[in-house]
């Protein structure tokens, strides 16, 4: 962890991210999320600590798209904390995954608060309005990142009072969402080549037309 004195002057800032409410939240929206531009976004004003990723995975998936995102995002500036998830079914038979990270974070934002000045919370999870007025007791501002713009609003009410700044992940996708690539162009048509016409069935210099139907028939 970087010491204080490194900071120059900047705001010490961490950013936690509770990963399935972010995905669900910029789902929501219609977006993807570039990570990398995320840090670019909030280390460009303030002196960026530390950037936490907290997510459940099944391990016995042979294809885990989001095993593959955690792996990128810890070679690429983030601290991934994550926990085996479980695969359940409720009592009507529908099978559904249990994965909660919600201590994991709320333990590591308090650890990390007396290092800080300010919090980025990605997330509307009402549970952690507690440990955000906990944090805020310590002097440490905290912002909330979510969006109400969604049906239903993916940001608990309680969590967003509590919260001493809140973010409408809408107003930054244009800084944070991920680009589409650029459909190549369509390739340029060559002008047809001019055909000479074909002479109808029959067709002489005396009948250029061809032969004509027999009308009385």
């Amino acid at each position: 962890m970087r010491n204080r004195g490194d900071s120059g002057g900047r705001e010490r800032v961490a950013v936690f991210i509770d990963g399935a409410n972010l995905h669900y939240s910029a789902r929501g929206l219609g977006f993807q999320i570039d990570f990398a531009a995320l840090l670019d976004f909030f280390g460009q004003t303030t002196y960026l600590v530390r950037a936490y990723y907290y997510t459940a995975m099944l391990e016995t998936e042979e294809y885990n798209p989001v095993r593959r995102l955690a792996d990128w995002l810890g070679y690429n500036g983030y601290r991934v904390v994550s926990k085996p998830a479980k695969d359940q079914m409720d009592a009507t038979g529908r099978r559904f995954i249990k994965g909660n990270m919600d201590v994991d974070l709320a333990v590591d934002m308090l650890e990390m608060a007396p290092s800080l000045d300010h919090i980025v919370l990605f997330s509307g999870d009402g549970d952690f309005r507690r440990v955000v007025e906990a944090i805020q007791r310590k002097g440490v501002r905290v912002t909330v990142v979510s969006t109400l713009e969604t049906q239903p609003p993916m940001v608990a009410d309680e969590l967003r009072r509590q919260a001493d700044a809140f973010i409408e992940l809408a107003d930054i996708e244009e800084r944070i969402a991920r680009r589409q690539p650029e459909p190549p162009p369509p390739p340029r048509e060559s002008a047809p080549v001019p055909q000479a016409p074909t002479a109808p069935r029959g067709a002489t210099p005396a009948q250029p037309f061809g032969e004509m139907p027999d009308l009385d028939a």
